[in-house]
Order: C-alpha cells, then sequence, then structure tokens
C-alpha cells in the first residue's frame, strides 16, 4: 500500500477541467478526494467575469495547495474570454506588425485580461511553424516557418504575460508544424527526419528553455525517430531523452488533453495517464469527463503501489510540482474581483490594442 503522504499527493500530477459554472457539491468534493495541481476552465465554464473569478477562488477553497487556474487563451481563434472583454488579434495578425513591443504587449493584454478574472496559467504561446502541411488545422496560431521568428515573437509574447503575472507554455512538442490532422479528432503521424526536427521544429524548444515555466506535449506520432506510432505525449524518448536530457529543459511537463482522440486512439485513458507520468512527464490535463478523471486517478494509485520504480517516478514528478509552487511567489495572488468598471477598462485597452494592430504599430 502507497503511504498516506505519497498517495494524497498523487493529486498533483493532475490538472482537471470539468462542466459547469459554479461550485456544487459533486465537484467540491472531486476537489477535495483529488487535490488536483490545478484546473483547466473552458468557454463552457465561463459567462462573466466575476463569476469566473468566484469560480476559481471556490475551486482553490477546496485544495490545500496553491492551483494552477489555467486557460488557453493565445487571440484569434483560441479565446476563451471573447464574450467578456472582447476578441483578442491572433498570433498570426501581432507578428504581421513587426513590431516587437507589440509582441510584448500582445502577452502583457491577454496576462492581464487573465489575472482579472482570476487565473494564473495560460497555455500559450504555441510555438510549432508555420509550414503549408498544417495551415488548415493551425491556421492563424502560428507565425511563422522560420524557428527564429517563432523565437523572437514567442520570447516577447511570454515576457508580457510575465509582466501581468500569468506564467506561459510552451507548445506543442514536438511540433506540429507537419501535421495535416487535428490531434482533438485523430493522431497524426509527422514522418520528418530526426535532422530536420531537431534544425526545425525544435529550435524553439532549445533556444526558450530557461523562459518557458510549462512544455505542453502533443499527441503526435513521430516514427521517423522512435520506430512506432507511439504519441510523443506517451514516449519516455521524446519527454525524457530529449526534452529533458539533449535539450535541458528543466521546468514543468504537461501533457495535451489526455481525452483527446488523438491519444486515447493509443491507449484508454488511465493507461494514457499512467504512461505519460513514466515517460517523464510532470502533469496531466485531462479536461472534461468527472469519469476519466477518477479513472486517472485511481490507476496512476494503484501502478504506485505495484510498481517501485513507477512510484519513485510519481514521487519525482509531485516534488518537482510542489517546489515549482514554492518558488512561484505570485501563484497564490489574486487580483481584486472584476466589477464592471474592470472590464470596461479591459475591453477599451483590447480593443486599442486590437487597433493597433490592424494599423501595423503605428
Amino acid at each position: 500500500m502507497l503511504p498516506a503522504k505519497e498517495r494524497g499527493g498523487i493529486g498533483q500530477l493532475l490538472i482537471i477541467g470539468f462542466d459547469g459554472t459554479e461550485m456544487c457539491g459533486e465537484l467540491a468534493s472531486r476537489l477535495q478526494r483529488i487535490q488536483p495541481a490545478g484546473v483547466i476552465l473552458f468557454a463552457r465554464n465561463i459567462v462573466g467575469a466575476e463569476q469566473t473569478y468566484n469560480l476559481l477562488k471556490d475551486c482553490q477553497a477546496q485544495v490545500a495547495a496553491p492551483l494552477f487556474r489555467c486557460v488557453d487563451l493565445e487571440g484569434g481563434k483560441v479565446d476563451r474570454l471573447r464574450n467578456l472583454i472582447g476578441p483578442a488579434p491572433s498570433a498570426a495578425e501581432v507578428f504581421a506588425s513587426g513590431d516587437r513591443k507589440l509582441f510584448r504587449k500582445h502577452g502583457r493584454v491577454i496576462g492581464e485580461n487573465c489575472r482579472a478574472v482570476g487565473f494564473n496559467v495560460d497555455f500559450a504561446p504555441a510555438v510549432d511553424l508555420a509550414f503549408e502541411a498544417s495551415r488548415s488545422v493551425m491556421s492563424s496560431r502560428l507565425v511563422s516557418v522560420n524557428p527564429k521568428e517563432t523565437v523572437l515573437y514567442a520570447r516577447e509574447f511570454l515576457a508580457g504575460l510575465l509582466a501581468a503575472g500569468v506564467l506561459g507554455s510552451g507548445k506543442h512538442f514536438p511540433g506540429l508544424g507537419e501535421g495535416n490532422l487535428d490531434s482533438h479528432h485523430h493522431l497524426p503521424i509527422i514522418k520528418k527526419s530526426w535532422k530536420k526536427l531537431w534544425a526545425d521544429d525544435l529550435a524553439p524548444y532549445r533556444a526558450l528553455r530557461g523562459d518557458f515555466p510549462f512544455v505542453m506535449v502533443s499527441h503526435a506520432a513521430y516514427p521517423s525517430v522512435t520506430g512506432e506510432r507511439t504519441p510523443a505525449s506517451l514516449s519516455k524518448e521524446w519527454i525524457t531523452d530529449i526534452l529533458r536530457k539533449k535539450i535541458g529543459y528543466r521546468g514543468l511537463i504537461a501533457s495535451d488533453d489526455l481525452e483527446m482522440s488523438g491519444v486515447l486512439a493509443a491507449a484508454p485513458i488511465e493507461r494514457a495517464a499512467v504512461e505519460h507520468i513514466r515517460s517523464g512527464g510532470d502533469l496531466c490535463l485531462i479536461c472534461h469527463k468527472e469519469e476519466f478523471v477518477t479513472r486517472a486517478f485511481e490507476e496512476i494509485v494503484r501502478t504506485a503501489e505495484r510498481d517501485r520504480r513507477f512510484s519513485r517516478r510519481v514521487a519525482e514528478s509531485t516534488q518537482r510540482v510542489l517546489a515549482f509552487k514554492k518558488k512561484s511567489k505570485g501563484l497564490a495572488r489574486w487580483a481584486k474581483a472584476p466589477n464592471e468598471e474592470v472590464v470596461q477598462r479591459l475591453s477599451r485597452r483590447l480593443w486599442e490594442f486590437g487597433e493597433q494592430v490592424r494599423l501595423g504599430g503605428l
């Protein structure tokens, strides 16, 4: 049997989503039992600024350690706050301005909006390269086929987020730029050589390894590298051997949502969660179904109880997550609850920024 302390810490390997726009007994019970590392909200959870803030506050009240209060907000097509504050420009639109100050301001404006309604983590920016193959899937989420230009934008965006008190994330490691399938629905198979991946797609991770608080690993397969069609999110070769050891990344490694069809085609949810951790990941994102959260949590516990090596792997990541939280002093801080005046001010600032972008930084 796993010691109670270790079992209690296993929730720190999960970031979970849920249905609903307010706290209920069922959600409170789940949060109290699992004690997750974080929660992630989507458009289905967000109907008002104060409502979102209160929901995140209520989640934190159920969990002892500071929560990663997460959202996906890149601007453009990935924008969970567009109906609250207004639409943010896409990464491609901002990059097209050619103005580095606007790259940083993009992160700052998005970060201030996130922070105002209670978020402290934004899973952005995407640093996949904008190759033709992925245009129909990724479109305006990506900025350039040139790794150096992608790094330039991402570094400024991350600094803007951080200035607003929000942690960003590089995604989708090792790169979806050559993928022509959406991993929400299919497993992309990217048949690119290691040499080209290292020179192109992995260049942002090498350049920004000290800038990314989180790196999110994709559900794409790279058979030219691994010799198999296992998603990178379940691959020790990608996560431990390449990202940790060869690139030297020291931050937190998260899976993309383990409910996506791209990974569930390779493994059921409970095995996917175990294999992500076994492969060297720190955080499993499970973004919707209560049943999937429960199955994953219980299987990680069971596997740790019978597999000593896996138990050590669990302990390593649990300690890494908790140490990261302890070091991130602003994680537990909250802005004041947003009132209508605050929302109007943020909306105005966002509109003005959009106009700056539209006019090319003039």
